[in-house]
């Protein structure tokens, strides 16, 4: 007998044939689903202890999102869109201004954003700005990893270096008191080995590490430390060659892949995020090693240059969707990523063939799974895979009439409109609402750590609204 049947649904499988079953169920026994087919057909087969009617839904993968940054849920629209003063809150907030008490805090908060959005498994890197980590001592990463769990959801948590000079300076707090205190590569490295033999592949493989070093620009290698910073980034993705993990960085654009190539870090267990400028030398590097991408079409990266989309996928690259959430504008809700993908590349091209709809839910789904190394766990509904899965709901009127399923829910659908959620078999939003979690608990331990970070750093200058907010075309206070 199986454990759980959701039935009555339309599935769309993503599997190896792209099966869309207009009457379907997924069948699942333990923590994976043993069978996916036609309703009557599954229901005879596979008995189960709990029915979920998913009459007039779509069945379908839970969603990936291949990049994020831990800690930027409490510091979004921080600086009123200014980038200088958002990576001021940044710096501080990854450095010497936040205790695990805010790193929980926050990893519950875009963790319940994420599950009330679809979305079962996401990347988190420990820290953001320019590659500023929390990996100066385990606690921060501890009580993230924590906060997840706390929640349900399946996460990638990447951890490592920052760019030198070292030491760098961090704090930590006891009540008001802050103690300052020297960090060096080889203390981030020791943290972020210790976090890795700690919490990778535990609790039955909801949690799993990444490494992480800064990525490399052309005025970092004409700059002080430029050969140590090589050097850095060669160990750390030794290691993580060494141990099965994912090796990351952020901030790729123009000519840094070409730098990253020469220093010898590409490979298929390396993600590069946005991918902005890049030439068709560069695109070439990335099919030859086999390096994957991670598009974050919503980011400010993306206004700044084009991450060459259709291009890299015409060359054989790899390419996934990420939020690059939450900071410092945008959620964490992929169906809003998937049209924005979709409208930003056909607005380049002058043409709407580009990126179809199934493409770009491969995306968020099969291809994300890729790109972490997960597509035999996750990623599409088939039988000995994880069951994670979402149901959404067509019932809405702009998701109406409820024909064509597979474009509904990459033109019309938003993350409000998953009704129910598995990880691992086990649901955890049903009817839109958390099934473990207390959200109003969650919601108010995100809104005490934030007060008290901005208290520690003096940000409240960061939180009035812009002289050009209201009745002006353009906003020229921004412009750097």
């Amino acid at each position: 007998m199986a454990d759980i049947l959701i039935r009555n649904g339309t599935v769309i499988a993503i599997d190896p044939q792209r099966r869309i079953i207009a009457d379907g169920a997924v069948a699942i026994t333990g923590t994976r689903i043993v069978a996916v087919g036609p309703s009557e057909e599954v229901a005879r087969d596979h008995p189960a202890r709990e029915v979920i009617d998913a009459r007039s839904m779509v069945i379908m993968p839970g969603l990936i999102d291949s990049h994020a940054h831990a800690g930027h849920g409490l510091i979004k629209t921080l600086g009123g869109g200014r980038s200088d003063l958002w990576y001021r809150a940044c710096q501080g907030a990854y450095t010497v201004g936040s205790t695990p008490e805010f790193w929980h805090a926050e990893a519950q908060l875009a963790a319940l954003e994420r599950l009330r959005f679809g979305v079962t498994t996401g990347v988190s890197l420990l820290g953001g700005g320019d590659s500023v980590m929390r990996t100066d001592e385990p606690d921060y990463g501890d009580a993230h990893m924590e906060g997840v769990l706390g929640i349900g959801t399946r996460s990638v948590v990447a951890v490592g270096t920052t760019r030198p000079p070292h030491p760098l300076t961090y704090a930590r707090w006891k009540g008001s008191e802050r103690v300052d205190y020297p960090v060096s590569f080889e203390d981030q490295f020791s943290t972020s080995r210790t976090l890795v033999d700690r919490w990778h592949r535990t609790h039955d493989e909801r949690l799993h590490l990444a490494m992480l070093t800064p990525t490399l620009h052309q005025d970092n290698l004409e700059a002080p430390g430029a050969e140590e910073a090589i050097a850095q980034s060669r160990i750390v993705k030794s290691f993580a060659e060494d141990h099965g993990l994912v090796f990351m960085q952020d901030g790729h654009t123009r000519g840094s892949i070409r730098i990253a190539n020469d220093i010898g870090i590409l490979g298929p267990r390396t993600l590069l995020s946005h991918a902005t400028g890049l030439d068709d030398d560069e695109i070439a590097i990335c099919a030859q090693s086999g390096t994957r991408i991670a598009h974050n079409p919503s980011a400010i990266a993306s206004i700044l240059a084009r991450c060459p989309v259709p291009e890299l996928l015409q060359a054989g690259v790899l390419v996934a969707i990420g939020s690059d959430a939450t900071a410092p504008d945008r959620s964490g809700d992929m169906f809003r990523h998937m049209q924005q993908c979709m409208h930003y590349h056909r607005t380049h091209f002058h043409d709407p063939s580009w990126l179809p709809p199934g493409k770009v839910l491969e995306m968020c789904t099969i291809d994300g799974a890729r790109a972490l190394g997960l597509e035999r766990e996750i990623g599409s509904l088939e039988p000995g895979k994880k069951a994670d899965i979402i149901l959404v709901d067509l019932r809405r009127p702009h998701l109406y009439p409820a024909n064509m399923p597979e474009f509904r829910v990459t033109y019309f659908a938003n993350g409000n409109d998953v009704h129910t959620v598995l990880v691992g078999g086990r649901v955890l939003l049903r009817d839109r609402n958390p099934v473990h979690v207390d959200q109003d608990a969650v919601l108010d331990a995100a809104q005490r750590e934030t007060d008290l970070m901005i208290d520690r750093l003096g940000l409240h200058d960061l939180m009035r609204t812009p002289a050009m907010f209201w009745s002006n075309a353009r906003d020229t206070d921004l412009i750097e």
